[in-house]
């Protein structure tokens, strides 16, 4: 059974980030999780390996693409169309500071396109840009960010999901605690990276996220 999906299906509410300490061993993180998601649970999965060179982070999204994921299941490259189109994925996620979704559509017009934003002003750009989700956070403290400063909050993310009618992942200190409060605000779904790290309790995470956001 393949992974893939139509693009105007609804896009699952779960969203996993790689978690970006694949090294030369590629690949034992990522595909060991992606054998491990229960097989009636669809996520987006977003390949976010900066560490990697394009070479072995073709190889690593060949490899996560050939696995049989639940139906439903998309993948998804950080920023590279190019790689997204040579390893058959499903679509691209683009940070904030990246080429607009407009100028990736014209060279890949197939691919889901979602954009990071951190403020109104970025997201009417993505909007205008032809973005089909969006990533707001961080919602609550994360290590990961306190460099950039102190967390959006859970007012700033119900804020930007009244502003518009794409759907918004919460990013950033979520877990199966605060989810529901982001829910609350409006959020479409939730999007995770340091919950999956623990590949022991990885299955029973995805289980009771899944729970929550699909009562």
């Amino acid at each position: 059974m393949k992974h893939k999906q139509q693009k105007k299906a609804p896009l699952p509410r779960l969203y996993l980030i790689s978690s970006g300490d694949e090294n030369a061993d590629i690949g034992t993180l990522l595909l060991n999780q992606l054998h491990l998601l229960p097989r009636s649970h669809p996520c987006i999965i977003q390949i976010r390996e900066k560490k990697l060179t394009a070479k072995k982070l073709l190889i690593l999204a060949q490899q996560a693409q050939a696995i049989e994921l639940p139906e439903g299941t998309l993948l998804l490259m950080n920023e590279r169309v190019d790689l997204a189109i040579a390893a058959s994925l499903d679509g691209v996620h683009l940070p904030e500071n990246a080429c607009s979704v407009k100028t990736m559509r014209g060279i890949a017009p197939g691919l889901i396109y979602g954009c990071s934003i951190h403020s109104p002003s970025a997201l009417r750009i993505a909007e205008e840009s032809g973005a089909e989700y969006l990533l707001f956070g961080p919602v609550f403290d994360t290590p990961s960010k306190r460099k950039y400063g102190a967390p959006q909050g859970l007012e700033k993310l119900g804020a930007i999901c009244r502003q518009t009618s794409l759907p918004v992942f919460a990013l950033g200190g979520v877990n199966q605690k605060n989810a529901l409060l982001c829910m609350a605000e409006g959020a479409y779904g939730i999007a995770t990276l340091s919950l999956f790290r623990d590949s022991a309790r990885f299955a029973q995470t995805i289980e009771e996220l899944y729970l929550l956001l699909n009562p």
